[in-house]
């Protein structure tokens, strides 16, 4: 297969394995270093509109909100000051909790989802739609976490999505790192098995997440390394070869050690995460 970023045609397979689906191999070029799934056939028609990204199990609304509360308050006070009376769009709102934080500040929030069950939860209270037509209009800003790199078209869409961008307009995309540190640093055997998804077709570094934005025809106005996951949750992979660390031994973690941990990878470029500040490339246009 030839990379998706570069048409390169040599890669390398990367240790571990597809959690759900052992047939399918990761592969990062040669080249550029775009990390991929090497195949994207079992992303049919219809896969997302039926919950397909859940499994035979998805959670129920409400478990699905609490789940992704503090990351959707921690989007919210990041993007807090680029809210107030703006025309807000978030792309692949998953169960639309950031969006039910940010009506209350930015001028008007609308959503897009392929999921029926959200849009059917959030009937008469957020204007969620299955697609770009109906959204519709240019917005101030769009959003889009952890949705891109389920795309088998990725850079397709985030040229539409900057095609909606009005005059001076800031897309955000947030996506995990190729370059997280349980796979690059303490190259974590365990993790190497638990964290690749068969929805998962794409994992970005910052030099392949700027490619692939300025292929889509736009401007990077900044990417920045964020860790979701703390200490503690990185010493019980390597300690017990197990998820779940953040919750078990909560009690190494602290404010002054998380925030410290973090800053330390973001430093050499190995947190779990990455947020692009994208706008339109006018030079482009």
């Amino acid at each position: 297969m030839n990379c998706y970023l570069c048409n390169h045609s040599d890669h390398r397979t990367r240790k571990g394995m597809v959690r759900d689906n052992p047939l399918l191999a990761i592969v990062e070029c040669s080249n550029c270093g775009l990390v991929a799934l090497n195949s994207v056939d079992h992303i049919q028609p219809g896969h997302y509109e039926k919950s397909g990204m859940h499994g035979e199990a998805p959670l129920a609304m409400a478990s699905w909100l609490h789940e992704t509360d503090q990351d959707d308050q921690r989007r919210f006070d990041m993007l807090k000051p680029m809210l107030p009376n703006r025309k807000l769009l978030d792309f692949g709102c998953g169960a639309g909790g950031f969006l039910s934080k940010a009506q209350h500040l930015a001028g008007t929030v609308v959503g897009i989802e392929l999921e029926r069950r959200v849009r059917e939860y959030w009937d008469g209270q957020i204007a969620i739609h299955p697609d770009f037509d109906s959204a519709g209009g240019e917005h101030d800003l769009i959003t889009a976490f952890h949705v891109i790199e389920h795309l088998v078209d990725p850079r397709g869409m985030l040229g539409r999505l900057g095609d909606m961008l009005a005059a001076n307009g800031r897309l955000v995309v947030e996506v995990p790192s190729s370059e997280d540190a349980l796979l690059t640093v303490y190259e974590s055997d365990a993790f190497q098995r638990f964290t690749y998804w068969s929805q998962h077709l794409f994992l970005f570094n910052v030099e392949t997440l700027q490619t692939l934005a300025r292929q889509a025809g736009l401007k990077v106005v900044s990417i920045q390394q964020h860790q979701r996951y703390p200490l503690s949750n990185h010493l019980y992979w390597l300690s017990r070869q197990k998820p779940g660390g953040h919750e078990r031994w909560a009690f190494l973690d602290s404010p002054a050690l998380t925030e410290a941990y973090a800053a330390s990878l973001a430093a050499v470029g190995k947190c779990d995460t990455l947020i692009a500040y994208l706008e339109k490339n006018e030079s482009c246009a």
